[in-house]
């Protein structure tokens, strides 16, 4: 189709449509970081085409080519006269249009509506089948985009530029929740000078933030407008370097000056020590300048430049300011504090508990969004992601770990009167002895359930303390054998004091 106004027409109908779908895809709410991010990351592909679009719309109202005057002119009909085919332009049309879906029979008018209907339902996830295997292998993008440390977004993978930083000379050390207290109060160092600053190792580590966080928006954050943010940031800078207002770098103004010292005639240059000026007379460059005989005194030579001074300084100071900046735009300092937390998190679990987790994490399938329109399952209903195996609390949910930690739940007590049961916890410990499968296995052993075997598991010590309180009580059981016996006339039996009292109170 060579109608301008037909693709415009065509361009405003995609852009409309585009438009419908990303309220359809930011109206969802779907549950988990994977699938948040996959959420933006849809949006932001919509968002970018919508603007290819606009910006080709805007091309053709501006009719660099001059297409549109030709094309209302033929759309008018010619003046009247005799001859003249007033219907001959719209025959041309008609028998283009024609021509053009007879080559293009396949062709569905409903391709670019079916198109965008499958990339607002699409999970993301790809399939892939493999010859021998019952069940296909999903494969997540996401999984190649973030790293492990990042959780699809959650949280920021810092250590590259922390060890950068320890190799800063100059740098204090600090340990990376350290490292990420400093981030978060928007510095990249504390104790350098301008001089350390000028290292090209400092320039490499700023590089290595500035990359990461820019690149960091564009896979976890892609909403958010960064390029107008640095814009700003750019601004600002320039101004601030120009007014010489940057913090920390004031020094790069400064020209060192030429006096004291040794002064080297030939070199023109001065030297702090006479072991390094006796050094440099050996030297193959200081033997060729004297050769050559020119020698250039102390108060002649010209002073270095300090705006060349400034200009290598630059680089390093303009990253320094972006990168400040970007450490606290939202949403990175709460990204920084979450990061906190799971690496705390992290450092208080055992080797045991790190490599369940794992094992979990490698074993969950991805999360799939439920297609629109249809109701979510209830959250009772779903899996509960427990890579600890932790006990579930009272609203079927996994409960806290620190609360797992403060009533010893890690913690296992066996009873071999239980038949080698494991119990967790010293609560579950306790209440045993009075359940049935203790009472059970002492019945067997033929020993009373009573108080005196409470704490005791192995059945060598229950048989010994069932000896030793035999012995203990044999005196007392001696006694009540010679203990004198009375029968009322039910012939219930009572003991002597016993009968007399209820026989003085007329009961008897």
């Amino acid at each position: 189709m060579d109608s301008v106004i037909e693709t415009q027409r065509a361009c405003h109908e995609e852009i409309e449509r585009y438009e419908q779908a990303l309220a359809d895809v930011l109206v969802q709410q779907p549950i988990g970081q994977r699938n948040q991010t996959r959420r933006d990351r849809k949006a932001a592909e919509i968002l970018t085409r919508i603007g290819e679009l606009r910006h080709n719309l805007a091309l053709l109202y501006e009719d660099a080519p001059g297409l549109r005057p030709t094309e209302l002119t033929a759309l008018n009909p010619p003046p009247a006269g005799e001859g003249v085919d007033e219907l001959a332009e719209f025959y041309t049309r008609f028998e283009k249009v024609k021509d053009f879906h007879r080559k293009n029979q396949g062709l569905n008018p409903r391709a670019l509506i079916a198109s965008i209907d499958d990339m607002v339902d699409s999970d993301g996830l790809q399939t892939i089948e493999v010859e021998g295997e019952d069940e296909p292998i999903i494969i997540d993008p996401l999984d190649s985009v973030f790293s492990g440390e990042e959780a699809y977004g959650r949280h920021l993978d810092l250590y590259e530029a922390h060890a950068q930083f320890l190799n800063l000379k100059g740098s204090t050390r600090l340990s990376y929740i350290a490292y990420l207290d400093l981030l978060k109060s928007g510095r990249v160092e504390r104790t350098l000078d301008v001089r350390e600053k000028s290292d090209p190792a400092y320039l490499q580590y700023v590089q290595t933030l500035y990359s990461y966080l820019t690149t960091f928006f564009e896979r976890a954050l892609p909403l958010i407008d960064l390029e107008k943010k640095l814009k700003e940031e750019e601004g600002e800078f320039d101004k601030a370097w120009a007014a010489d207002e940057v913090k920390g770098w004031d020094e790069g103004k400064k020209a060192p000056t030429s006096e004291g010292g040794i002064w080297c005639p030939y070199c023109a240059k001065s030297y702090a020590k006479q072991t390094v000026y006796d050094a440099h007379l050996k030297s193959a460059k200081h033997k060729k300048k004297q050769a050559a005989g020119v020698k250039v005194e102390q108060g002649d030579a010209p002073a270095p430049a300090a705006e060349s001074r400034r200009d290598k300084l630059r680089p390093a100071a303009r990253l320094t300011w972006l990168v400040c900046a970007l450490l606290v735009f939202p949403p990175i300092p709460e990204k920084i504090t979450a990061s906190r937390g799971e690496v705390e998190r992290r450092a208080a679990l055992t080797s045991r508990e790190r490599e369940a987790e794992l094992e979990d994490v490698e074993e969950a399938p991805p999360v799939v969004l439920p297609p629109p329109g249809e109701e979510e399952e209830e959250e009772d209903d779903a899996r509960l992601y427990n890579p600890l195996n932790l006990p579930l609390g009272w609203d079927g949910k996994p409960i806290p770990f620190w609360l797992y930690k403060l009533h010893g739940l890690g913690v296992e007590f066996k009873c071999e009167i239980c038949s080698d049961h494991v119990y967790m916890g010293r609560k579950a410990f306790d209440r045993h002895f009075q359940e049935s499968r203790h009472a059970f296995g002492m019945r067997a052993l033929g020993l009373p359930n009573t108080r005196h075997f409470h704490e005791i598991t192995k059945i060598a010590d229950a048989l010994a303390l069932a000896e030793k309180l035999k012995a203990e009580g044999r005196a007392e059981l001696s006694a009540m054998d010679k203990a004198e016996e009375f029968e009322d006339d039910d012939g219930n039996v009572y003991d002597k004091k016993t009968y007399e009292d209820l026989k003085r109170q007329g009961l008897l």
